[in-house]
This record gives C-alpha cells, structure tokens and sequence, in this order.
C-alpha cells in the first residue's frame, strides 16, 4: 500500500516536472523568485534599520513621501509591460519582427510622455501633498526630489515587458539584486550615522535610479539583438489596422490601474490623509510583513501571464487552464504555511521593528491575512482576462469594488485607521479575487467549446 502511494506520487510529480510549460514557468519563476526572496530579506533590513532611525511617525512620513511620488506616475501609467508582453508575443508568434518593434517602439514612447507628465504633477502638487500627507509643509521638497525616480523610470515598464516576452527574467532578477544592496548600504550608512528623514529618501531614490536604468539600457541592448541595429526606425504606421485595439487595450489597462491605485497602492495615503503618520507606521509595516507572502509569489504573475498570452495566441486553452491550475497549486503551497507562520510569529517579527509598533501592526497584520490568502493562490486574477480577450470586465468588477472600498475609507477609516484600512483591503482583495475567478472558469469554458467548430470550419 505504501509502495503504491509512494509510486503514483513519483509518477504525479515526473508528470508535473516534465510538462514543458511548467519546466518554463518554475525557471523563469525560480530567477525572480531567487532574486526576490533576497531582495525581501535585503529590505526587510532596510525597513527595520529605516524605523529603528525615524521611529513610528517618521517612518509614515517616509512612506507619504514614496507614496506620493509613486502614485502620481501610476495614475499616469498605461502599463504598458502588458501590452508589449501581449502584442509583441503576438506579432512575434506571427513572425512579423516589424510590427513587434514598433509596438515596442509606441509602446516606449507613450510611456516617457506619461512619465514627463508625471513629474509635472509632483512639482506642482508637492506643496499641497506634503501638507496634506506628510504633515509637515516644510518637506515639498523632499517630495519633488523623490520624484526624480519617476525621469529614472521613464520607459521601465515596456523595457521590463519586452525582457519578460524574450526570456530574460535571469537579467531583471540580477538588477533587482544590484538595487537591494545598494538601497541597503546607504541605508545602513544613514543608520550608523544617525541620518535625518532626507537620508534616507535619498537612499531609497538612488536605488530606484539604478533599478529602471539599468532595465531601460538592458531592454534597448535586447530589442537591437531582436530586431537589428535600426529598429527603432520601424514606422508605427505599419500597425495601421490595429491603433483602436492597441489603445483599448492600453485604456483598460489604464484604468484599471487607476482603480488598484485608489484601491490598494495609494492606501498609505489615504490613511495619512484622514489620521496621522503614526497609523501610517503601524499599517507600513504590518503591509511590509505581509509581503513575507506576497513578494514569492509575485515572480509568478509575470511569468505565468508570458505563457498565457503566448497559448491564448495559439488558441491553445486546455494549455491556459492547465497553467492557471499549477500556478495556483504552487502559490497555495507557499502561502497556506507563511500564513500560519505570520499568525504564531508574527509579533516577534513585528518587534524587531521596535516594540511601539505592538500590537497595533499585528492587528492589521492578521486582518490582512484573510485577503491575502484569496488574492495570492489566485494571483493571476488581474491579468488573465487580457490575452483572453476580456480586458473590460476586470476594470468593471475593480471600478465597483473601488466605489464601495473608496465609501468605506471614507466611513470607516477616520474612526479605525490603520485596522479599518486593512479591513477595507483584505474585503477587497477576497471579494475581487472571488469574481474574477469565476468569470475567467466561464470564458475559458466558451473558449474551449468553440475548438471543434472552428477545426470544422
């Protein structure tokens, strides 16, 4: 009996390993996932040296300040690593290196205009951002020299798309190596030195600066390889036929962007915008612990949506459900112990940070954990509706969850802070999720139903 359990497990797991989809994904995974479990462990000594230094109200000031910068340029952005991933799979499935580039090429050039538009907001609205978020009107120019990283980042998200199609996943999880021990040594320096708040701003902006550079210069030095030394001579009008598709596309990605800004990216200032820097600590660092769960299994979003949209242009569906299935099975795998990990231990990670964050940070932290759980073991929710050829369904079920999430920061936040936000979160998380799911299980089931009559055909 035991032999027979033993084999069929050994024969299960020969199966699951030699499937030359998943041997691609858990690859490409496995750099990422290696470069950000050292990336995670990197930063979080950087959070802990970073609070040891400003304390519970610095550290929510510190993260005001990221946060504002940040949220400018992702309410700017089209998410343009998407689109590349998803067309220039196609054109290149297609063997039609021209259009592939010059999608890249649009791609790249819509994203610098949005990114200049970006910085143009951070210098005009500092004043009022520091004195709304931060608390302190005397820092509007320390929210505009963060806001450099944003000229850094110009055309990271297409570079890092066009390096995610092209298999080299190895190249970002090096830079992403290269970016944590540099953040880290100025941050350690700052601590050493007992560095003020601007310290360690300038820390965080030159490892952000090193980061998109390098992906940028990378990606250029890719598409040259791909595509020969005057590819960026390509003319975009060779996509003529496909503009209204490219920009619906890019439009709903857009928007769904905006709709995970106000909903989840830009909470840190919410919160601070109804309470005070000290609830932003307290929810900083139970969000830093929790993405204990959520930094593993990221390499994963990235990489499963390369195969997807690489199947979907094959039409080959049993393919996608087959990924989506392991790829969950394998979050789940990690997340369902991490959790009970953070549940037991939780408060002793949370004390290093320093015992003013207990136990208010492990409140949110285990509050967290509901929607967490949900949005991980289906961590490709949010992506998968796009090469399926539903981009607007995940803007509507996002919208409405926004409205009602938006309502209850509103209601609820001012009277809960850090606890209320991250009730609001883990709801949202969970109840997205949950929909989205079923609605992927019925398009796929439509898709599948239509093979034997489009092979009749």
């Amino acid at each position: 009996m035991l032999r027979s359990i033993q084999a069929f497990f050994q024969s299960y797991l020969h199966r699951f390993l030699g499937n030359p989809l998943i041997k691609r994904l858990l690859r490409n995974a496995s750099y990422l996932f290696s470069a950000q479990t050292i990336s995670a462990a990197l930063s979080f000594a950087q959070g802990v040296l970073a609070a040891r230094t400003l304390g519970i109200a610095g550290i929510g000031q510190l993260e005001a300040i990221v946060q504002f910068s940040s949220n400018i340029n992702r309410l700017t952005s089209f998410r343009m690593g998407e689109l590349v991933v998803s067309y220039v799979g196609e054109f290149s499935e297609q063997d039609d290196p021209a259009r592939a580039a010059a999608v890249y090429k649009l791609a790249a050039f819509f994203e610098l205009s949005s990114s200049l538009l970006a910085f143009v907001l951070v210098v005009f609205l500092a004043p009022w951002g520091a004195r709304f978020f931060v608390h302190e009107p005397a820092l509007a120019d320390l929210c505009i020299v963060y806001g450099v990283s944003i000229l850094a980042n110009a055309v990271t998200e297409s570079s890092t798309g066009l390096l995610q199609y092209f298999d080299r996943f190895k190249r970002l999880a090096s830079v992403t190596i290269l970016q944590s021990v540099l953040t880290l040594a100025l941050i350690i320096y700052a601590y050493i030195s007992r560095g003020s708040l601007v310290y360690i701003v300038l820390a965080y902006l030159a490892g952000k600066i090193v980061w998109s550079s390098t992906v940028s210069i990378v990606a250029l030095v890719e598409a040259r390889r791909q595509w020969g030394r005057g590819w960026w001579k390509t003319p975009v009008t060779v996509l003529t036929g496909r503009f209204k598709e490219l920009f619906r596309f890019a439009f709903n990605t857009n928007i769904t962007g905006t709709i995970t800004l106000m909903t989840r990216d830009s909470e840190t200032l919410w919160l601070a915008g109804f309470t005070s820097p000290i609830q932003v600590g307290y929810y900083k660092i139970a969000k830093a612990i929790m993405n204990i769960l959520v930094i593993p299994v990221n390499p994963l979003i990235s990489t499963t949506f390369r195969e997807i949209a690489r199947e979907a242009a094959r039409k080959q569906w049993a393919n996608v459900r087959y990924l989506l299935r392991t790829g969950s099975t394998i979050a789940a795998l990690y997340t369902i112990p991490a959790s009970l990990g953070l549940v037991v231990f939780g408060r002793y990670v949370i004390g290093l940070y320093g015992i003013d964050f207990l136990p208010t940070s492990y409140y949110a932290l285990m509050i967290l954990l509901a929607g967490i759980l949900a949005d991980n073991i289906l961590y490709w929710n949010r992506t998968v509706l796009l090469p399926l050829g539903h981009p607007v369904f995940p803007t509507i079920v996002h919208s409405i969850g926004a409205v009602l999430k938006i309502a209850g920061t509103i209601l609820l936040v001012p009277q809960f802070g850090a606890l209320g936000m991250a009730g609001l979160l883990s709801l949202f998380m969970f109840g997205t999720a949950t929909i989205l799911l079923a609605r992927t299980l019925r398009v796929l089931a439509d898709l599948e139903s239509q093979v034997p009559q489009q092979e009749g055909a």
